[in-house]
């Protein structure tokens, strides 16, 4: 396991901690204790990446609650044999479409809504292709995340930019443009081909 990685899951944890302590806890001295390693972590991850305590300290006042996994929806796309891609605004890279999943939609729902929002396609969505857990996908994100992939089918529409993103395109699996890596990895892409080719490929999960 790499350094990197070590401290990261480190970081994690302590967060997780304090997180449940703030929630569960009546005692004031103790959700103070607690609010202190927050602060503690902050300042841990600040030191080792371009964030701001203060930007992370923010981000950590919107979780409130028991720290739990977040959920992310892919949508993997195909015509022709190729991979429906989309250049992201945020980085300029390119990833299947989806995102983050809202409270009070299906998982099918959302990376329908996802793909038809950021690729201008309306899709079926088939099958699960596998569940990815976060921390093992490099670069690391702090907060821990599930990936959803689900392989969809085009019913109508046509390749169209949104707000989120700067270009709409299909790609052959030898011949992918540069990836936003925490989006969509090689080993995902690897993975959603392999079920594009053999329908009955059973899901995969971590």
């Amino acid at each position: 396991m790499s350094d990197t990685r070590k401290w990261f899951g480190w970081a994690r944890e302590i967060y997780s901690l304090s997180q449940a302590g703030i929630t569960y806890s009546g005692n004031e001295y103790d959700i103070s204790r607690y609010k202190r390693l927050q602060e503690i972590t902050a300042e841990m991850l600040a030191s080792q990446t371009e964030l701001s305590r203060e930007t992370i300290l923010q981000s950590f006042s919107m979780q409130t609650g028991y720290a739990t996994p977040k959920i992310d929806v892919r949508g993997a796309v195909f015509r022709d044999g190729k991979i429906l891609l989309v250049r992201e605004k945020a980085d300029g890279r390119w990833s299947m479409p989806g995102g983050w999943g809202d409270i009070g939609d299906a998982p099918a729902a959302m990376v329908a809504r996802e793909v038809w929002e950021e690729s201008g396609f309306k899709v079926n969505v088939d099958k699960l292709v596998g569940v990815y857990d976060g921390n093992r996908i490099q670069p690391y994100e702090f907060y821990h995340a599930y990936k959803l992939v689900f392989l969809c089918t085009i019913l109508s529409g046509e390749a169209t930019p949104s707000m989120e993103t700067l270009d709409v395109d299909f790609f052959a699996l030898d011949n992918l443009p540069p990836l936003s890596e925490v989006r969509t990895n090689r080993i995902i892409l690897n993975e959603v081909f392999a079920h594009y080719q053999s329908p009955d490929r059973h899901t995969y999960f971590e």
